[in-house]
């Protein structure tokens, strides 16, 4: 609420008091602004002799002025400051600043700026000081008096002119986005021709926890046979990944020809492309628009990784331990013990590809590699014998492969969970 009131009345700290009390509510108003806040100020200083007053009694006047002029406690006290050194003047408080007067003039017009921007396109932004020299020619050699007074314009301001709102209004210029060229990779899918050895990768993040990131999980697959390849790290920082993925590529039992990515940086980077062009192994990465591109990797990320992993977090200094179940019991799970769905592509009477899943093509990739192999379409690596392979396979039947992997896997979690041991109290 705000009132206007006489206060003169108001003789004694007694009776300031009881209105402090009394008037919470109460805003002094002043019509006069600052003006008559300052006289309102230098009042009540003079009538209760604020120079002889005790400690208590000042801090009773001082509440009572920021109550009835609304300033705050910093700008009261400078004034009761000024008053106190000039209360034997005529005015002990008086503004100290006033409107600002008239502008500077200006030298330089708006047609002069006009000048400069033609000057400046015609000679396509040359650097300050040649311009100045331009500008100088054009007055004193060829007389033109449009420029008299750019003929004295210094370089430094020149640069302001540049700078100023109405060249810059002169001088607006567009330029398209550029797409990025990146000359890492071939962007097309790839194109195994019915080969084993054309692997898609991919990274899932195991979430983050108050700002805090979790593991990376790194999935590979063979886009024929389906052969997966598992591995975890702690972040996808080259220190991290390129160890990673050379025991990736080293885990698969055939040699790698092509390698397909998102075009996520972890991947497309120098020192990637550097390992694959040392392993003679072609990059390619996905295009634009083409989500089917690596559909494969994507969907073994929900069916395998989430299922398996979860989405909760997972603290980085588990990725050795995560490193280990997946290349000792989880990826020889998965490439000989679990069936995957392989499809029959059929040709419409139209003329369309379709995809059918028949039952008589579940297999495991272990299986369709054997398949591939009696077709010539996979080359194992040197040392790598496919009897080998199956005879790692039959030696544990699928359920049994599954418990144990079903056992380890739950060992793996309780080291997650297990409890931080306290430090023994000292007697």
């Amino acid at each position: 609420m705000v009132i206007n009131m006489d206060e003169s009345r108001l003789s004694t700290i007694e009776q300031i008091e009881e209105f402090l009390s009394a008037s919470t509510q109460v805003e002094f108003s002043a019509h006069g602004g600052d003006i008559e806040r300052y006289a309102h100020i230098s009042r009540v200083l003079r009538r209760f002799d604020y120079p002889r007053r005790n400690k208590r009694e000042r801090g009773v006047l001082l509440a009572y002025l920021r109550h009835t002029s609304g300033y705050s406690r910093p700008q009261l006290t400078r004034l009761v400051t000024r008053w106190h050194a000039n209360r034997l003047a005529p005015v002990p408080l008086a503004k100290r600043y006033a409107a600002p007067g008239a502008p500077f003039a200006r030298k330089y017009t708006p047609g002069d700026v006009a000048l400069l921007v033609e000057m400046d396109r015609a000679n396509e932004d040359v650097c300050g000081p040649a311009i100045a020299h331009l500008l100088q020619r054009a007055w004193r050699v060829y007389g033109d008096a449009r420029y008299e007074r750019l003929a004295t314009l210094s370089v430094s301001h020149l640069y302001n002119l540049r700078k100023s709102a109405g060249y810059r209004a002169l001088r607006v210029s567009f330029t398209k986005t550029r797409p990025v060229c990146n000359p890492i990779g071939v962007r097309k899918p790839p194109r195994p021709n019915g080969r084993a050895g054309f692997v898609r990768i991919d990274t899932v993040h195991q979430g983050d926890l108050d700002g805090v990131k979790g593991v990376y999980h790194i999935t590979c697959v063979d886009a024929v046979s389906q052969w997966q390849v598992q591995a975890c790290v702690q972040g996808i920082s080259e220190a991290f990944l390129l160890p990673v993925l050379a025991l990736v590529i080293a885990q698969f039992p055939f040699v790698i020809e092509g390698f397909h990515s998102d075009n996520g940086s972890e991947y497309i980077n120098g020192r990637v492309a550097q390992l694959l062009e040392k392993l003679r192994i072609e990059q390619t990465k996905s295009r634009p628009r083409h989500s089917n591109d690596n559909a494969l990797a994507e969907s073994k990320n929900a069916s395998v990784v989430r299922k398996h992993m979860g989405y909760s977090h997972i603290p980085q200094q588990h990725a050795h331990l995560i490193n280990m179940f997946y290349q000792e019991v989880f990826n020889p799970w998965l490439n000989m013990h679990r069936p995957c769905l392989f499809a029959t592509e059929i040709t419409t009477p139209k003329g369309k590809i379709v995809k059918r899943y028949r039952h008589e093509d579940v297999k495991t990739p272990l299986a369709c590699l054997a398949l591939l192999s009696k077709q010539k379409l996979v080359r194992f690596k040197a040392g790598i014998k496919l009897q080998a392979l199956q005879a790692q396979a039959d030696a544990q039947a699928d359920l049994a492969a599954a418990q144990a992997m079903q056992q380890a896997k739950a060992d793996l979690f309780a080291q997650f969970n297990r409890p931080k041991s306290k430090p023994a109290r000292r007697a």
